[in-house]
């Protein structure tokens, strides 16, 4: 009867009526949401004042007459969207948070970051009613862990980073959201490079690898030129890695191809910290391939690259950045001045190497600065090798063994193996300047600990180094002792080195095993069979020298031509 009360059950029918309505509005997407709310029989006026519209799509509607007051808007796409003034008194809103360069941010701020991410994902934008924004923030969640995980020497945190993304493309391709699932996958294929790093099996790697071929096929270079080119850095992050590990030369060929292609859209111009990333990287896979090759153009086109990437990556402006590079440069120099007789360069390198810790701080960065150390530690060994004494070689001990603090075998097992088998250079170089065999058996220990993660299945060009190297220190101890099972022992292990370590791939690195065998050679004949071993010996170092002219390596040659004569007046003076 009009007039009357309503009745508990009638009040609790019109409300369900109401709350039905509402449900019914969001789930229909193709129609405007003023023109929906009309056709539900909602009044404006007094329907939606407290109303519960979490993830709903108002973009571009003109909802002056809609009373929101005290309405749950967490969530809505707004852009476009005409208010009622004094009509959302009291309605929680939600705003986006913003993508930032995560790469620049400190520790620090990036934790804040990520907690301020975590909080935004549990209260305002919550997957069940705010999909499309929530995946659009695991993004970001995904990138700002990954940073993170990035510099710190426990790999969960990257394992968060490939979760968060994960989620979120799933909830892309739900959605219908190619181009953005696809933007989501170069992402992924970052993380699970950064993850790969550590590991020695290829899974993250090879998965990077195919993540970012698929996003190129659906990227349109001229609707998403920055984006594409991402994907093109990310690819060839992931394929310089795998090339790392190859004894072949053509992933780093395809990752140096990538990087420029990526360099063609990642102008200085217009995003210039990214073409700074773009050309620190590509100097990386120039790098590598130029140590495996007899001349040094590869090596000088890394030094060039670096040096362009540092004409943005200003200490004032992002110091980590910075850093890396200057890191990689002094890597260069070592290299680069390893194969010359002076030692100039390789002071360069370790000045640049002392710089870069100002900034690569064990609190800051521990794994970067454990690769700060490593390096200098490599610089430094090959300085003493060069200068008289052993306080630079003592040094460069010192640097591995702190190096070995933070690269850990349960964290970072390659890592590792590679500081055990540079430790184990230094060890080897001191044995040889000292009357006892202590520092010798040191470094065989080193490198039998280095060969266990090294195995030859996983990274077999590390293997074949360590291989090397364990030859060396194997034949000077050989050469305080009065039998030749050491020696052997050393041939033993120079011969399987070259398995891998092949003239027609890398015919630097061959001719220095050549040459070891050949001073292996050289002693065992002093000790039995003298003109068969100095005639071996002789074709070794003969065979080694064609390699070190063809790279213009001056103190190799002058090195290996000393041997060669020696053994050429040796076998003249057999009867």
């Amino acid at each position: 009867m009009a007039g009357e009360p309503m009745s508990m059950v009638e009040l609790s029918d019109i409300l369900a009526e109401a709350e039905q309505a509402l449900t019914n509005l969001q789930a229909m997407p193709d129609e405007g949401f003023a023109a929906l709310a009309r056709a539900s029989g909602l009044d404006p006026a007094s329907d939606f004042r407290g109303a519960d519209l979490r993830g709903a799509d108002l973009r571009g509607e003109d909802l002056r007459e809609f009373d929101f007051t005290g309405a749950d808007l967490r969530g809505v796409l707004t852009e476009g969207t005409t208010f009622g003034v004094g009509k959302t008194t009291g309605a929680r809103f939600s705003r986006m948070p913003e993508a930032q360069d995560w790469e620049t941010l400190d520790e620090n701020e990036l934790r804040t970051a990520i907690e301020g991410l975590r909080r935004c994902l549990a209260e305002e934008f919550q997957r069940e009613w705010a999909p499309e924004q929530w995946a659009a923030i695991m993004v970001m969640l995904g990138e700002a862990l990954t940073a993170l995980g990035d510099r710190l020497p426990e790999p969960h945190v990257l394992s968060q980073a490939i979760a968060a993304l994960e989620d979120a493309i799933e909830e892309f391709e739900e959605a219908d959201e190619a181009q953005r699932g696809t933007a989501a996958q170069s992402r992924l294929a970052r993380a699970l490079t950064r993850r790969g790093l550590r590991s020695p099996e290829l899974g993250d790697l090879d998965r990077a690898v195919l993540l970012c071929r698929r996003a190129l096929n659906v990227q349109a270079r001229d609707r998403a030129p920055l984006e594409w080119a991402m994907t093109q850095t990310n690819l060839g992050d992931a394929l310089a890695t795998l090339g790392e590990r190859d004894t072949g030369t053509d992933r780093l060929e395809e990752a140096v191809a990538a990087y420029r292609l990526a360099l063609e859209e990642r102008r200085r111009d217009r995003v210039p910290l990214d073409w700074a990333v773009t050309q620190n990287n590509l100097g990386t896979a120039l790098q590598t391939l130029g140590g495996r090759e007899s001349g040094t153009a590869r090596l000088d086109e890394a030094v060039a690259a670096y040096r362009l990437a540092l004409e943005e990556y200003r200490r004032d402006r992002v110091p980590l950045d910075w850093a890396t590079t200057q890191n990689n440069l002094g890597t260069a120099f070592a290299t680069l001045r390893g194969r010359e007789s002076g030692t100039a360069r390789l002071e360069e390198a370790v000045a640049a190497f002392r710089l870069v810790l100002e900034e690569r701080r064990r609190d800051r960065v521990p794994l970067a600065w454990a690769m700060t150390q490593n390096n200098l530690g490599v610089a430094l060994k090959t300085l003493g090798e060069r200068e008289g004494g052993t306080k630079r070689l003592e040094e460069a001990v010192a640097a591995f063994r702190l190096a070995l603090e933070e690269y850990r075998r349960d964290r970072v097992p390659l890592n590792w193996a590679g500081t055990q088998n540079n430790l184990g250079n230094a060890l080897a170089t001191l044995g040889e300047r000292e009357s006892g065999t202590a520092r010798l058996e040191e470094a065989v220990a080193a490198y039998r600990r280095a060969l266990e993660e090294r195995r030859r299945d996983r990274v077999p060009l590390n293997w074949a180094t360590t291989q090397n190297n364990l030859g060396i220190a194997l034949r000077t101890l050989g050469e305080r002792e009065s039998g030749t099972a050491r020696l052997e022992e050393a041939v033993v292990a120079y011969r399987l080195a070259l398995e891998e370590r092949r003239r027609d791939r890398m015919p630097f690195l061959w001719a220095k095993t050549m040459e070891n065998i050949a001073l292996a050679k050289n002693v065992l004949g002093t000790r039995e069979t003298p003109r068969q071993n100095w005639q071996l010996a002789l074709d070794y170092i003969t065979a080694a020298l064609e390699e070190y002219a063809r790279a213009g390596a001056e103190y190799d040659i002058a090195e290996a031509t000393a041997l060669r004569d020696r053994l050429i007046t040796r076998l003249a003076s057999l009867p």
